[in-house]
């Protein structure tokens, strides 16, 4: 009987085209591929794949995404705003930026990004809509206006307020108040906008005091096995406290972007969550979260938060249009 050589299969070697967003991975639409040796700029790419390995050859054209799931809405600043007043990174997208309000259509990839697909046919109302914004206006006497629309609207309204006064924010904080925004105008979003840096103001004086307490302290009461096994650990490889926040945000749906040691035993988290970063400040031997980086209400308890549970507390503010950024990444 003649014997088959499997080894002859180990080294198959594949060509794929596939969008890359920088870093050492890309994403093919059944698997994560680590990608030979990072680089710029991020775009469609034709890749060679040996197992799981992926080496850059060329930058291509786009492939045939119609199979990918459709994502509609309107375009605001490299953001698609689409059903729920959701304003969604659009990646990839073409070298002539589409106009302000133009109605798009994106796709879904595996790894979850948006990537452009087209600009579709608009109707009347998108260009009262840019009309009315150059006058700081409402929509308020607008007919049919569609939903997703009427936020992208009320989004650059605030855009324009947060330039004239300094106060940034974020789509998800003004989520829940798009159409009191749309319908009353820039006066309408200067009022949103110093509202919620009130609430900052009452949030950040509330967790310095926290965090006055907590330096004073210095000396924790809750004193775990599992610390003092994570502590030993990092003596050994400094990176740990890193890989062990990225595993518990990963399980939790977050992606860790960035972690800096601060020389305190403290860990400096920046993450992306629900289209947005977030930066917080942990143990890190526990991951406990000492500044979340959110409003966690008057007196602040981050304290009860851990890194793995952070994003289900952010989850739960977005969806109940309660969050406060108090840190920008």
């Amino acid at each position: 009987m003649r014997r088959v050589d499997y080894r002859r299969f180990l080294n198959k070697s594949d060509e794929k085209t596939l969008p890359y967003f920088g870093g050492a991975t890309v994403d093919a639409e059944d698997r994560r591929l680590r990608v030979a040796a990072p680089f710029e700029p991020p775009g469609w790419y034709r890749f060679k794949v040996e197992g799981r390995n992926a080496t850059k050859l060329a930058a291509s054209d786009p492939p045939d995404l119609e199979a990918l799931p459709k994502v509609t809405g309107w375009y605001l600043d490299g953001q698609l705003v689409h059903d729920g007043a959701v304003a969604e990174p659009l990646f990839l997208m073409p070298a002539e930026q589409p106009a302000r309000f133009a109605k798009l259509a994106g796709r879904r990839w595996r790894s979850g990004e948006l990537l452009f697909s087209e600009v579709e046919f608009e109707s009347e109302v998108e260009g009262q809509a840019r009309e009315a914004l150059s006058a700081g206006g409402s929509l308020k006497d607008v007919k049919a206006v569609p939903a997703p629309l009427r936020a992208a609207y009320a989004f650059a309204l605030v855009e324009a307020a947060s330039r004239r006064t300094g106060i940034r924010f974020v789509p998800a904080e003004v989520r829940g108040q798009v159409v009191k925004i749309a319908e009353g105008g820039a006066d309408a979003a200067v009022a949103v906008l110093t509202a919620l840096e009130a609430e900052r103001i009452l949030a950040r004086r509330a967790q310095a005091e926290l965090n006055a307490r907590h330096a004073a302290a210095m000396v924790r009461a809750e004193v775990e096995v599992q610390r003092e096994i994570r502590v030993e650990a990092l003596r050994n490889r400094k990176h740990q406290a890193a890989e062990w926040a990225a595993a518990a945000l990963e399980a939790a749906g977050a992606r860790l972007e960035d972690a800096r040691d601060l020389g305190n035993g403290e860990l400096e988290v920046v993450f992306r969550f629900m289209n947005h970063r977030f930066i917080s400040i942990v143990e890190a031997a526990t991951l406990r979260v000492i500044d979340s980086g959110i409003c966690l209400g008057h007196p602040p308890r981050d304290d009860l938060v851990t890194l793995e549970s952070l994003p289900s507390v952010i989850k739960e503010a977005i969806d109940t249009h309660a969050l406060v950024m108090l840190r920008f990444p």
